[in-house]
């Protein structure tokens, strides 16, 4: 499958764009904020949840970042508007992070301010290496101003994600917990299936003890099944955690898990960039690319 895997990622590259959206748009709900609108409506109606994300991280300038705050605050919005089962999700670089942090922190803020007053959440996620330090101390520093209506992502693969779990344990954070997609060096990050498997399944259990919301973000059989048998451990309902999967993926299991009456959120990506956004992802995880190619194939 990975041979297969890697031919797809080639493939993709060497068409138009106009074929590549048909594989983008297995996964992305389009250009348009009515596109999204009209995704998690659908999602809704099936009783899953989203996450909005609008495609277009590493600004360049302040004007950008500026922009991009603009484009969260409309998704807040017309979230409230449309009375969507939704929130938010956005990375830091996107709104200048790399350029300058202080900027960046009150773009957040205005952000977070906005969905605090429409009773909805805001998830950080995460991105590279270069920027996981600096995105968890922005987290931390919005905590300590007061602000709740937030959460972050921890990546299974990294080698430090234990001690920042740690952390985050002590803050009693909303953890949205996935294996991890960007492709780092060996030194710093787990590259074996059974490795990254090993310390999701120990930062899962970490996180549960420790009293935090976790968003169980995977399309692993095997790491479903022990979110299930570590919820139940440590006494957990089904509305005290959510599963939560990209938009496109394994359809079939997501249907299942909703069948089982546990709570199951669609991450539900959008914009003009879409383009690079794909072929990134298709890069840094050619598995993705099988999906798609086998939904193409099988309409499924």
């Amino acid at each position: 499958m990975n041979l297969l895997n890697n031919t797809v990622v080639s493939a993709i590259q060497l068409l138009p764009k106009s074929i590549v959206k048909r594989f983008a748009l297995r996964y992305i709900a389009g250009e348009k904020m009515e596109d999204a609108v009209k995704l998690v409506s659908n999602l809704n109606s099936r009783r899953m949840l989203a996450t909005i994300d609008v495609l277009g991280e590493n600004v360049t300038t302040l004007a950008e970042a500026s922009e991009s705050t603009r484009a969260a605050v409309n998704v807040l919005h017309t979230i409230n508007s449309n009375k969507l089962g939704a929130n938010l999700s956005i990375k830091l670089t996107q709104f200048g992070l790399n350029i300058d942090k202080h900027a960046c922190y009150e773009n957040i803020r205005s952000i977070i301010d906005l969905a605090r007053s429409y009773r909805n959440f805001v998830r950080i996620d995460m991105e590279d290496s270069s920027t996981t330090s600096s995105t968890l101390e922005m987290y931390e520093r919005l905590r300590g101003a007061g602000y709740d209506n937030i959460g972050v992502v921890i990546q299974a693969y990294m080698r430090r994600s234990a001690q920042d779990v740690k952390r985050l344990v002590g803050m009693k954070a909303s953890v949205r917990l996935c294996k991890g997609i960007y492709i780092e060096p060996e030194e710093i990050a787990f590259k074996r299936r059974d490795e990254i498997r090993n310390n999701y399944v120990e930062l899962l259990n970490m996180l549960m003890e420790g009293g935090c919301r976790v968003g169980v973000a995977t399309h692993d059989d095997v790491l479903i099944d022990a979110a299930y048998k570590a919820a139940e451990r440590h006494g957990l309902g089904r509305s005290d955690f959510e599963f939560q999967m990209l938009y496109g993926v394994r359809s079939d299991l997501r249907d299942k898990i909703v069948a089982r009456g546990n709570l199951l959120r669609v991450y539900v990506p959008f914009g003009e960039h879409w383009y690079p956004y794909s072929i990134r992802r298709f890069k840094e995880n050619p598995q993705v690319a099988g999906y798609v190619f086998k939904s193409v194939l099988t309409g499924r």
